[in-house]
């Protein structure tokens, strides 16, 4: 089992920077990947980037150059950096556990962002 905790969200004018992250307890060291979403209400939820055990990162098109994803030494915790901030990027902020099998997920935390 893996518990998940998001933090870092809140209201942002456009153009800052904001920091996410992803905490993590109980069996981390079975934790393969974790995956940043995000979702819009009335839209599906879309994965924005990714980081494997390996260190591998990959990220979604229209996020790149501006989504930096990293993570402690420790495996986790894991960031999310959001640069130049854009109104669109508005939505819950959720990060996402592979542990063999399973897929856990935290609560999300929600990032506003102003125009």
């Amino acid at each position: 089992q893996v518990q998940l905790v998001e933090s870092g969200g809140g209201l942002t004018q456009a153009g800052a920077s904001r920091r996410l992250s992803c905490a993590a307890s109980g069996n981390i060291f079975s934790i393969n990947a974790v995956t940043w979403y995000r979702q819009v209400p009335g839209r599906e939820r879309e994965w924005v980037a990714r980081i494997t055990s390996g260190g591998t990162r990959s990220y979604k098109d229209s996020v790149k150059g501006r989504f930096t994803i990293s993570r402690a030494d420790t495996k986790m915790p894991v960031y999310l950096q959001i640069d130049s901030l854009q109104p669109e990027d508005t939505a819950v902020y959720y990060c996402a556990a592979e542990a063999g099998r399973s897929l856990y997920w935290g609560q999300g935390t929600q990032v506003t962002v102003s125009s």
